[in-house]
């Protein structure tokens, strides 16, 4: 089963041509929160920010100035960040190829709720067989499975109600050779005691439980959001960690069509929460940010918080990548 505890392990640090993203851990490491800031208020418009900005920011997470600075420095050399100078400041903004990933995965994460309606009862199933000897290739193999949204019916078969698509076929290229085998299937009733159903891959009551955590953490802060009663450093942290915490029942639920859930299933009314704490805090988040980074409304390459609007639509992807092709 996908366990709402396993997701600090399944976010692999996967290449995006030649970048490698930080592992995505709860809570945020260093390079993570760099990462989801730059994404949450550059992404859109590819504004570079100062790099003393960039470690004020992170202080308003407890980052030390040193661990940020480190932070910065080691997402440039694995390629997310590139950088630009004037006089003796530093700026950094996203790489190319960071943008693209980042743009991909926001679509990801906030598309899931629809996409789970459009199921045509078939299910993606992926065979695999790894010697003990290739142990450390069976995690990351495991790793981007649950990335994808596959669980584990048994040890080596993995399901999906989603079809192969080509981002997954990109994912699993560089496994070793007769090592896979995918099937697209439909799920036959047994009457048999021994029959298991599809379904029994995820941990369901855990998930359940996780969204209810979700709408007692969140739904309180509706009301003082309406009356504009959260200040610029709240809502920033406030739309990290919320993205943060949602972004993991993309991966969690089995994004099944709601008849095939039990009664009660809080996945849309986690999302509408989601829309209207990440949409609402937007625009005193980016206030907030400009004013840390000095950078003028208006300028070019302004900084600007995007919305779930915004990354349905593909918040950045350049010229030739689009949500639909991956």
């Amino acid at each position: 089963m996908v366990r709402p505890f396993d997701v600090n392990d399944i976010y692999p640090d996967d290449p995006a041509d030649s970048v490698r993203l930080p592992r995505r851990r709860a809570g945020g490491s260093p390079q993570s929160l760099a990462v989801t800031l730059l994404a949450d208020y550059t992404l859109r418009t590819r504004a570079s920010v100062p790099s003393g900005a960039i470690v004020a920011l992170l202080g308003e997470f407890g980052v030390t100035s040193a661990a940020g600075r480190t932070a910065i420095s080691r997402l440039a050399r694995r390629g997310v960040l590139e950088s630009s100078r004037q006089g003796r400041h530093s700026s950094y903004r996203l790489s190319d190829p960071a943008a693209v990933n980042l743009s991909l995965s926001g679509h990801s994460i906030v598309a899931f709720t629809e996409q789970a309606e459009r199921w045509d009862g078939a299910w993606t199933v992926i065979s695999f067989s790894l010697p003990e000897g290739r142990s450390a290739e069976r995690r990351t193999l495991r790793g981007r499975l649950r990335w994808l949204g596959y669980a584990p019916l048994y040890d080596g078969l993995w399901l999906s109600p989603r079809p192969f698509t080509p981002r997954a076929r990109e994912e699993l290229a560089g496994v070793g050779p007769g090592s896979l085998t995918v099937f697209r299937a439909q799920h036959v009733e047994l009457e048999s005691a021994a029959r298991r159903d599809p379904l029994d891959a995820w941990d369901v009551d855990a998930i359940a439980e996780e969204y209810t955590a979700f709408v007692d953490r969140w739904d309180p802060l509706l009301d003082r959001i309406r009356a504009g009663g959260v200040s610029g450093v709240e809502a920033v942290c406030a739309r990290t960690e919320i993205m943060d915490t949602y972004r993991r029942f993309h991966v969690l639920d089995p994004r099944l069509p709601m008849r095939c859930m039990p009664p009660g299933w809080r996945r849309q009314q986690v999302r509408d929460l989601f829309t209207a704490v990440y949409d609402g805090l937007a625009a005193t988040a980016q206030e907030h940010v400009r004013t840390v980074a000095a950078l003028p409304s208006g300028a070019d390459g302004d900084i600007g918080a995007h919305t779930t609007t915004d990354l349905l639509a593909g918040v950045w992807l350049g010229e030739s990548c689009s949500p639909n092709s991956r």
